[in-house]
């Protein structure tokens, strides 16, 4: 039996440690052939860090860890260069969010071998694009965009102020956009940041509650079913019941998500503690 991923959100940690994963790359396939800059919000919880390191192992060309999966034979498997920024990894509670962006690029660049030479955190993500991409254009990934704005929603200063530095950081994005990036996606809880923080980049295609997507980050009550039937039976063991009952009790608990009106999606995160 599988283990259950409960808090993992690396896609090679999972996949390596023989954790159960719910195949959404056909779903990630469509998803690279919708647009360049790409925008999706979702609660916590929901899977948004391990999709963004899914893609980033897709990027690289790790084709070893798509064994079985739907997009294994799909692609070319060709590696690219790849950013992955996480606003989780980012200290902005103790220090200027300016700050934490600054020493955070210097550490992604020297994750890549290279040194930045400029001083502020914009020029550094620009200068850090610009030279990652000097061969071949580069797959931005952006984790939890506005976290330093949710984190924070009771003080309106702070707030106005990371409000202020992450819109001067994003916007990084229109200048680069051209020459130096193949795709770009960017994820978080919130859309009205959205609207302020990125109103310079005017090609932003928001998938949010785009139908093809509803189901990209969550499990399907067919998901639910296949992937984690040998729990499913083990349930039904225990508690006596049979199964249309106990999945009627579970759909009341965890499958409360719809971002089209038509399919429902159960929370990742509470639906694995619940089976473990």
């Amino acid at each position: 039996m599988q283990k259950l991923p409960i808090g993992i959100q690396s896609f090679r940690n999972l996949r390596e440690e023989n954790n159960v994963y719910v195949d959404k790359t056909r779903q990630i396939y469509d998803l690279l052939n919708t647009g360049k800059f790409v925008f999706l919000a979702r609660p916590r919880r929901f899977g948004k860090s391990l999709l963004t390191t899914t893609l980033q192992e897709l990027f690289r060309g790790n084709k070893p860890l798509f064994h079985d999966l739907w997009i294994e034979d799909k692609i070319d498997w060709q590696p690219r260069p790849v950013i992955l920024i996480n606003f989780n990894d980012l200290d902005y509670l103790s220090q200027p969010l300016g700050v934490a962006l600054t020493d955070y690029m210097d550490k992604l660049a020297k994750t890549h071998g290279l040194v930045l030479t400029t001083a502020h955190y914009k020029d550094k993500f620009r200068e850090l694009i610009v030279q990652i991409s000097a061969e071949q254009k580069v797959a931005l990934l952006i984790d939890e965009y506005d976290k330093p704005i949710t984190d924070l929603l009771e003080n309106d200063e702070k707030v106005k102020d990371h409000v202020t530095t992450l819109k001067n950081f994003y916007s990084v994005l229109k200048s680069t956009e051209a020459e130096n990036l193949h795709f770009t996606l960017l994820t978080g809880v919130s859309k009205y940041g959205k609207i302020s923080i990125f109103s310079d980049l005017n090609n932003l295609l928001d998938i949010t509650l785009d139908q093809r997507f509803a189901t990209l980050l969550g499990y399907t009550q067919a998901e639910l079913e296949y992937y984690f039937a040998d729990r499913l039976d083990q349930l039904t063991q225990r508690y006596t019941m049979n199964r249309p009952d106990m999945l009627a009790l579970i759909a009341r608990w965890y499958n409360g998500y719809s971002w089209d009106g038509v399919n429902t999606v159960y929370v990742p995160f509470s639906t694995l503690v619940f089976l473990e």
